[in-house]
């Protein structure tokens, strides 16, 4: 997905929708199995601003919902039948405390002692100041927090003409809303956070920390402790066989390296474990290959096909990139508790 700009965000986002987002809760599913919830279809309404709109009805985001739809307007007339993909496998990974799948732009939260998986949209890092892969903890929860701009924030401010106070105070216009969890990764600068630009959510637009809805921050905030494991992966693909012999392949619009690139034919690089899973499976060729070149962003099902073709290897190849954080983030700034 190409960087964010100006124009993406005002073409999909221009409504600061008052609707209130709030946790979508979905039955954790059985042993063996990954698969989640429902999609669902909406009928666009007159008083539809927008996808961003509709997609805070639904506490989703609105890129997941351009990819679900393929050919949907940003600004869809009324009647548009929308496909809202609200169904989706689990990634691969432990189900514990928060996972963020960058690529699906979501944030999935386990409570402890609790059957239910919550799912969260996301804004995260923008091309260049990318949100770090990693594997890490909840070191801090800040209320009311401040923010202090970075050096670099400061400049590429300025060369828009903007110049930044030396610190925020807590309020309605602090980019970081009102709840922040800061992680142990780097020197603490990256954190999940609320943000005073909701139409970011969902989009690749920060400098690097992870936005949240208000709602959905406060939500997350009030039941994640000091501590809370957080595992943050780049799973462009996943593939799931059921414990019912069901095979399904979910595949997003992968993170772009570079601005040229596209989303939606970009090369599609992940684990060779997984590839391995896929070969073995003996799904069917056609529909692999047809859902890897799709790129719906919800789960696609597979019929089984014991004398197909292996996937090639041309389709199939090497581990996911990992973002790495380099020297640190350059996000939103630092955060203090106000007192």
């Amino acid at each position: 997905m190409k960087r964010a700009s100006l124009i993406i965000i005002s073409l999909i986002g221009a409504y600061s929708a008052s609707h209130a987002a709030w946790a979508v809760d979905y039955p954790l599913p059985a042993p063996g199995s990954r698969l989640i919830g429902q999609n669902q279809t909406y009928t666009v309404q007159s008083g539809d601003k927008n996808l961003q709109a509709i997609a805070r009805r639904f506490d989703t985001g609105a890129m997941l919902i351009l990819a679900a739809n393929n050919t949907i307007a940003p600004v869809p007339g009324p009647g548009t039948q929308v496909t809202i993909p609200s169904q989706m496998l689990l990634p691969d990974t432990p189900r514990e405390g928060i996972v963020v799948n960058l690529t699906e732009l979501r944030l999935y939260y386990f409570p402890p002692g609790k059957n239910i998986v919550q799912v969260f949209p996301l804004g995260i890092g923008q091309l260049g100041l990318e949100t770090p892969v990693s594997v890490t903890r909840v070191s801090q929860k800040i209320p009311n927090p401040t923010w202090t701009p970075t050096a670099g924030i400061r400049a590429r401010s300025q060369a828009m003409g903007i110049t930044l106070p030396p610190v925020v105070p807590a309020g309605p216009n602090n980019p970081l809303g009102r709840f922040a969890l800061r992680l142990g990764i780097g020197n603490g600068e990256y954190l999940i956070h609320g943000t005073n630009a909701p139409d970011s959510v969902g989009l690749r637009a920060s400098s690097g920390c992870m936005r949240m809805n208000a709602a959905d921050i406060e939500t997350l905030f009030s039941q994640v402790t000091t501590g809370t494991r957080v595992a943050i992966i780049n799973e462009p693909v996943k593939y799931a066989i059921e414990p019912d012999g069901r095979h399904f392949i979910e595949v997003h619009r992968p993170l772009t390296q570079a601005q040229e690139e596209n989303p939606q034919t970009l090369p599609i690089s992940f684990s060779a474990t997984l590839a391995g899973a896929i070969e073995q499976g003996g799904g069917d060729r056609a529909i692999i290959d047809k859902a890897l070149d799709r790129r719906a962003g919800y789960p696609v099902a597979v019929p089984a096909n014991k004398d197909s073709q292996l996937v090639t290897q041309g389709t199939i190849s090497v581990q996911n990139r990992e973002m790495t954080s380099g020297a640190g983030s350059d996000e939103e700034g630092a955060a203090t508790a106000t007192q």
